[in-house]
């Protein structure tokens, strides 16, 4: 094996993303007939992939813009026009006071948070560290391994919630936000970030919590980024009422994948201008410039503000629907009486997050063991890194993926219900 510097073992470990992802990668190229359950691939929508085939056939007839598309570099900022529409759409339909120096393109979400924690977190040039601060627990699987150091996070575990009484077996989670302010005090904090609707539960913080980490952003002098891959205003798979607010703090975050488009890995970043700034010269650095494809084919959709109708047309009805069949099956198929389970209240994104307080085993042991049952889940454990101390909560949950057709999912959930039943004996 080569000796490589701490930076490039740090990267190419055995992380939870690249286990996920790997899984993933196999199952969708039909590699022994598993039952995906894991993984964050969106449903192929047949709305949304129609759609997505106009468009490019918009392209192909006209040859200058298919071409510019393929020949050309952007600036690392991102193409001029998209960046221009997304100002221009902020501005105009939610009255957020940017202008194009607020905006900016990358490889995908995922590299946008590779950056921002890579600038933010870690040793400064005076030699004090900085660290991120999730406020709630459990977080996105693909935060943990991000930064150039190591133990950049700190985590707040959840207040947990029963909003319809404990019989029902829907709990949700709610920031604490006195651990919140008290990691905040310690000082060494240099951003807050939290996803919404949350990966892995599906919890949808409030418009009210939102506001709460604004105002504690402000006051303690840090970031706050919020991270809108499945959120407002695109995709838009948010099943209750919520808003989209903006402060000068705070660094948001939108992709394209989850309007059917993983494959062009696009992701925008609407923040201050140094932030811009930062991340326009990380591009240039890495990548020198962003894909082309993503933002040519969602340009003028971006432009006449149509992006924004995605969502509220066809998916989320379309995963909402998907939601309740597999809250469903899950009420079907799981016994109380032998498994002491709930599940999150199902608030956006397409998972649900299962609490599973019988187990006698891991999720981590119990996700090789439905492996064998040709059923992939994720395991609780990698979503709750950053804590002080373990949490025997962190070993009894698991994330399950609703979106692929209702028929693999309802199998995959009755597979899954005896893999538990027998890991809780």
């Amino acid at each position: 094996m080569p000796e490589f510097s701490k930076v490039g073992q740090k990267l190419t470990t055995r992380s939870g993303i690249l286990q996920l992802m790997d899984d993933l990668g196999r199952a969708l190229a039909g590699e022994g007939d598993m039952l995906m359950l894991g993984g964050g691939n969106p449903a192929a929508v047949p709305e949304v992939q129609h759609f997505w085939r106009e468009r490019m056939r918009d392209l192909l007839s006209h040859g200058h813009a298919f071409d510019r598309m393929l020949a050309h570099y952007d600036p690392p900022q991102g193409n001029p026009r998209f960046v221009h529409a997304v100002a221009k759409l902020m501005r105009e339909k939610f009255g957020w006071p940017i202008t194009e120096r607020h905006v900016g393109v990358t490889n995908g979400t995922q590299s946008t948070f590779f950056f921002l924690f890579a600038a933010l977190a870690g040793t400064r040039a005076d030699g004090t560290r900085k660290k991120i601060l999730l406020p709630l627990s459990p977080e996105y699987i693909g935060y943990a391994s991000q930064g150039l150091e190591e133990d950049i996070f700190v985590s707040c575990r959840p207040r947990i919630t029963w909003p319809g009484g404990e019989g029902e077996r829907v709990f949700k989670y709610a920031i604490d936000f006195a651990a919140v302010e008290s990691r905040l005090r310690e000082g060494n904090i240099a951003a807050m970030a939290v996803s919404r609707p949350a990966n892995p539960s599906g919890n949808m913080i409030t418009d009210e919590e939102l506001r709460h980490l604004e105002q504690l952003a402000e006051k303690y002098g840090v970031y706050l980024i919020v991270d809108c891959a499945y959120g407002l205003p695109f995709p838009g798979i948010v099943y209750g009422n919520a808003q989209l607010l903006w402060s000068p703090h705070t660094i948001h975050t939108f992709s394209l994948s989850k309007l059917g488009l993983p494959g062009v890995r696009t992701g925008i970043v609407v923040a201050p201008p140094e932030i811009i700034e930062a991340v326009e010269a990380m591009v240039a650095i890495i990548g020198l410039a962003n894909g082309n494809v993503g933002q040519e084919l969602a340009l003028p959709l971006m432009a006449s503000g149509e992006i924004l109708d995605l969502g509220p047309k066809y998916l989320r009805p379309f995963y909402e629907e998907r939601s309740n069949a597999a809250q469903a099956a899950i009420r079907e198929y799981f016994d109380p009486a032998s498994v002491n389970w709930a599940m999150h209240a199902s608030e956006g994104a397409f998972f649900l997050w299962l609490w599973l307080r019988g187990l006698k085993i891991s999720t981590a042991e119990l996700y090789l063991r439905l492996k064998e049952r040709k059923v992939l889940i994720v395991p609780g454990e990698y979503f709750f890194f950053g804590l002080d101390e373990p949490w025997e909560h962190e070993h009894q949950c698991l994330r399950m993926n609703f979106a692929q057709p209702p028929e693999v999912v309802r199998e995959g959930i009755r597979r899954m219900a005896e893999g538990v039943k027998e890991a809780s004996r």
